[in-house]
This record gives structure tokens, C-alpha cells and sequence, in this order.
């Protein structure tokens, strides 16, 4: 018998966060009985708006034409925090999260001496703030159906946003939850921004892996030797969209279905070291692989997804040679809109496992258009 990746089960190696994920391609004819996303979903929209809607994660429609007005985050409304209406923006709009998991000032925990020294409880203080940026003022868009010129402005308040926190605080982190089924309160179009005077566990790790790497390979950086790996010595398999400027790959290592990696080509440590023209190419290549998600399942695709760079504040002029910037998506769906992934069991006890390998989601995703988004197709017939 000869190995067959495509067939058998093995282990393939993140040297991203030094650690494994198990790939499973035998499993992809496995019978589903389990939880339909739809099931919870269709409670839900039942009790909030009195129908039910096929589409079990296009929260971008559901009833947004009726809560606009009511919406906390869309143009005019007041939030219940505040005391002042929101603005009447007309791209994008930031503002300090009304509910933080962080606070700029608060005092130190108690350093005695037992508590100092103590290696199984140990404790720092969190200082940081917590910022929310709408993408446009429409409810009903989502990044993928804006324009070109919507995602420019959107692209330019994350540059303002980070520059700004960059200067204070280590570590800033854009992310974005798309969708219900990913913990997303709100279906306006949205993201936050989380900025912490220390290094949390992902940064902590992938500042280590990379500098690791470096040291070891010559001052190679990781990502960099990555991306001419996979252009040209394995027929870029993995290549999801190639512009100019920006690569969108599905990680050799990837452990979500159709989990990307979206990174420069160039050496770029952080968001504000980007130049116009690859500011420009980002959002016309994010818009595009967002296109693909929606259209492979016909529904707005959910995912998690954030920023990761060279550490900033108090690092802002430490050698992060090492360092390559990159975002991560991670979507939960598998085998259709209604049917996710989940993360229990082998994958919380032991280690990640996947079903689909990279390369055949990459051969799909790739396949899928970027250019014209299917509720486009059903406009206009």
C-alpha cells in the first residue's frame, strides 16, 4: 500500500503556533445525523420577526429594514449607553465599545511577596480599550456586497484606528464575527478592535515561532519562505487568488474547512507599514475571496477573522524583523449552509482535526467566481 494524502489519515506540522492538526479524508462520507444550524436559527428568526428564513446565515436580511431605525449601531440611533445619538455617517463610524472586556485604568493587583513568587497562581493586571468601526451605515451589506470604494474606506479606518492605538498599547487586534453562528450580536455591518498593554496567547506564540525560525534559517522569515514554497514548489495547490500585491492561500496546516490565509508578498511587519497601491489591492482582493465564500454555499458565509503583525506600543522599536503581517479566516461551515464544524471531543482533549484537506478546498474555492456575488445573479433574472 502507497500513502495517499487524499485517502489516508496523517498529521501535518503549524510552525506558525508549533503545534499539529490531523487531517481525516476518509471521513468526508461520513453520514450526518447531528445539529443543523438552521434548527437554532430558525427558532430564532421565529421569535424575533415572525418568519422563518431559508437561509439559515443571512442575518444581513432579516428584518434590517424594520430595526434599522432601532439598530444601536446604524446612523441616528441612539445606543442605550449614550447619552448623544449616533452620527448620520455615510461610510464608516468608530466608537469605544459601550460593554469592554478591557479598562484603561485600573490599579495593580496585590505584588506580595508569596503571591510574587507563586508558579501555579499568578495573576497581572489587563489594561486596554475596546473600539467598535461600522463598516457602512446599510444593515443590509455586508463586506462582499459593498462597493470597491466602501471597503477603501473601511481599509482606511482600520489603518486610522491602529495607528492611533498602535502608539500606546503592544498588541492590537482587528477582528471581525460574521454571523450568528459565530457569536455576532449584531448583524450590522462591523468589527473591533482590542488593544492590550501585553501580548496574548496567539501573538505570544507566532512572536515566538517566527523569531525561531529566523534565528535558525539565516533571518528567513517564515511566512515569506512560505509563500515561494507554495508558488513554486507545489504548483500553487493551495493558491485561493493571487493579485499583485496580496496571496490568499489555504494553509498547508489549515484546521477550519475553508480556513485562509490572506498576507502580502512583499516583507511587511504591520497594517501601517502598507503602502496606497497595497492598501488599494486589499480591498480589492478581500472583496473578492468573500464573493467565493458567499457563492459556495449560496448564503452569507460566517466566519471569524483578524490582523495579526509585529508587536506595537512598548516593542514599537524592538528587531520584529522575524515578523510577517497576515489575517486569518476562519469559517465554521463544512458541508453546507446549514451544517458546521465543531470543535469538541479529540479536537478540545488531544489536538485539531480536519476531514476536507487543504488542497481540495483550495481547488474548490478557487474554482467559485470572485466577481459576481450570487444574490447578484438572482437580481437579475
Amino acid at each position: 500500500m502507497t500513502f495517499n494524502p487524499t485517502k489516508h489519515s496523517h498529521c501535518r506540522y503549524n510552525p506558525l503556533k508549533d503545534e499539529w492538526v490531523l487531517v481525516s479524508p476518509q471521513r468526508l462520507q461520513r453520514p450526518w445525523a447531528g445539529l443543523y444550524s438552521a434548527c437554532l436559527h430558525s427558532v430564532l428568526s421565529f421569535l424575533c420577526v415572525g418568519r422563518v428564513e431559508d437561509d439559515a446565515n443571512d442575518n444581513d436580511e432579516i428584518a434590517n429594514d424594520e430595526s434599522q431605525k432601532n439598530n444601536p449601531l446604524c446612523p441616528g440611533v441612539t445606543r442605550p449607553s449614550s447619552k448623544e445619538p449616533n452620527p448620520f455617517y455615510e461610510h464608516t463610524f468608530v466608537f469605544e465599545n459601550d460593554f469592554p472586556a478591557l479598562l484603561a485604568e485600573i490599579p495593580d493587583p496585590s505584588n506580595d511577596e508569596k503571591t510574587a513568587k507563586d508558579d501555579l497562581f499568578q495573576c497581572h493586571a489587563a489594561r486596554g480599550v475596546c473600539k467598535v468601526i461600522c463598516f457602512h451605515p446599510n444593515s443590509r451589506l455586508t463586506l462582499p456586497r459593498m462597493t470597491l470604494d466602501d471597503i477603501a474606506h473601511v481599509v482606511r479606518t482600520w489603518l486610522d484606528v491602529y495607528n492611533d492605538l498602535a502608539s500606546k498599547y503592544q498588541w492590537v487586534q482587528i477582528f471581525e464575527n460574521r454571523g450568528d453562528i459565530m457569536g455576532c450580536s449584531n448583524p450590522h455591518p462591523h468589527c473591533q478592535v482590542w488593544a492590550t498593554d501585553f501580548l496574548p496567547n496567539e501573538a505570544r506564540i507566532k512572536h515566538k515561532t517566527q523569531k525561531d525560525y529566523f534565528l535558525k534559517h539565516n533571518g528567513n522569515v517564515l511566512l515569506l519562505d512560505y509563500i515561494q514554497r507554495e508558488l513554486n514548489d507545489f504548483q500553487k495547490e493551495r493558491v485561493v487568488i493571487e493579485h499583485e500585491h496580496w496571496l490568499v492561500v489555504v494553509p498547508y496546516w489549515a484546521v477550519w474547512p475553508y480556513e485562509t490565509m490572506l498576507l502580502p508578498k512583499r516583507h511587511v511587519l504591520r497594517l501601517s507599514d502598507l503602502t496606497p497601491d497595497e492598501q488599494v489591492g486589499l480591498g480589492k482582493i478581500m472583496k473578492e475571496l468573500l464573493i467565493k465564500y458567499d457563492n459556495l454555499f449560496k448564503t452569507s458565509f460566517p466566519y471569524s477573522m483578524g490582523w495579526h503583525g509585529a508587536p506595537t506600543g512598548s516593542m514599537i522599536n524592538d528587531d520584529c524583523s522575524h515578523w510577517q503581517l497576515h489575517a486569518s479566516y476562519y469559517p465554521p461551515l463544512l458541508r453546507s449552509a446549514k451544517i458546521k464544524k465543531f470543535m469538541v471531543g479529540y479536537e478540545m482533549l488531544a489536538q485539531a482535526q480536519r476531514d476536507i484537506t487543504a488542497e481540495l478546498a483550495a481547488q474548490t474555492l478557487r474554482d467559485l467566481s470572485g466577481e459576481v456575488h450570487y444574490k447578484e445573479k438572482k437580481n437579475t433574472k
